[in-house]
């Protein structure tokens, strides 16, 4: 039996979830000899799987709690366990079964400050993260990492860890998608009306408030690129908040009225604000995989991201790619795409050519063959 921890499924988004999504929803399928047992969060569906080599427990502790750090095995009956799957990061203490541990970004080991809040409660935080990756490129039998660039940076950090680790990109659902018809090009209308007043056009940036992300570049680079432009406007969708800094910056660069923060947006709703989008900017300085480039690929936007870590290997010879540390250049892409319609529409284009080699179905397929190999 192995053994996947799933309590990223449940009713908060998070980038990680969609990723266990694709390992619930194939691995039972691909495998029929093998029978999988998924721990699941309380607050997570009532069954993940209907497959007849499926077995769920609920295990009602967070998932990247101090309980799963050092007391998950006494806690949760894992007889007949051949096999354990860490889908986010950390490997937990007093495993004694071989474990395999998906390590989305080594962020925390190499960048803490672009990750932890602020005050005391960050460097907690810091100790905890960087202990369970540690544990986690020592002791796991393998280590799935998302990206070629994640298995390079876990390299840097442990040459040994690296030679015991194979890339399982992430996939990008089919429901990232372009508009098909005329009464979806008119819903995106509505989206931009509706989540983006007063604007003619606009510029999408997705993802949380985190250092790395840049989102503070985000808001000079455009303030450059349109700031004599009243008509174009900036929508942050941000899951966390748009921390102190930038209302100060939006001030200062004379843009008031034309940044929006977004939350709680539906899917549908984030779906068509792509489609309607000028471009997606995404200087991210470091990212495992980067979602939200990917799916722009998919929605068929184009896309302006950074040249480093993950992102060319994710939106190389489709998207834009720049210096996230360089405004300036960040600024012309976006004036480059906002003004060139041809170069717009091939970057759609090209879009749709790459993202068909992120798929949820490989990446299940892969992550299998990871456990046969440690079998």
């Amino acid at each position: 039996m192995i053994a996947i921890d799933c309590r990223y499924i449940r009713e908060k988004p998070s980038g990680i979830g969609p990723y266990v999504q694709s390992l619930v929803d194939h691995l039972p399928r691909l495998a029929p000899d093998l029978h999988f047992l998924f721990i699941k969060h309380p607050k997570a569906p009532a069954r993940l799987s209907y497959a007849p080599n499926v077995h769920e427990v609920v295990f009602p502790y967070e998932a990247t709690g101090p309980v799963t750090m050092w007391a998950m095995p006494q806690l949760i009956d894992l007889t007949g366990v051949r096999l354990f799957h860490a889908t986010f990061n950390i490997m937990p203490a007093w495993l004694n079964v071989p474990t395999v541990t998906t390590v989305h970004d080594v962020m925390w080991m190499q960048h803490a400050p672009w990750c932890r809040v602020p005050g005391a409660w960050g460097y907690v935080e810091t100790f905890y993260y960087q202990h369970g990756i540690r544990r986690a490129l020592a002791k796991s039998a393998r280590i799935a990492a998302i990206s070629d660039a994640t298995k390079r940076e876990i390299g840097n950090i442990d040459p040994a860890a690296e030679q015991r680790t194979r890339v399982t990109h992430y996939g990008v659902s089919d429901e990232w998608r372009p508009p098909r018809d005329a009464a979806e090009r008119s819903f995106a209308e509505d989206m931009r009306k509706k989540w983006v007043p007063g604007a003619r056009r606009y510029v999408l940036t997705v993802g949380q408030f985190a250092g790395y992300k840049n989102h503070l570049a985000v808001v000079r680079a455009f303030a450059a690129a349109f700031g004599d432009d009243p008509s174009v406007h900036l929508a942050l969708v941000q899951r966390l908040g748009k921390g102190s800094r930038m209302i100060p910056l939006i001030h200062e660069k004379g843009l008031d009225g034309r940044v929006h923060f977004l939350k709680d947006v539906p899917f549908n709703e984030l779906r068509a604000l792509f489609w309607g989008a000028i471009c997606l900017c995404h200087p991210s300085l470091a990212e495992g995989f980067g979602n939200p480039p990917s799916e722009a690929l998919g929605a068929g936007c184009p896309v302006v991201t950074s040249n480093r870590s993950s992102m060319p290997e994710v939106s190389g010879g489709a998207g834009i790619l720049v210096d996230p540390e360089d405004d300036d250049a960040i600024a012309a892409a976006l004036r480059l795409v906002a003004l060139d319609d041809a170069l717009a529409n091939k970057m759609r284009a090209d879009g749709l050519e790459k993202v068909k080699q992120f798929r949820w179905d490989k990446t299940a397929e892969k992550t299998l063959a990871i456990y046969r190999e440690v079998l």
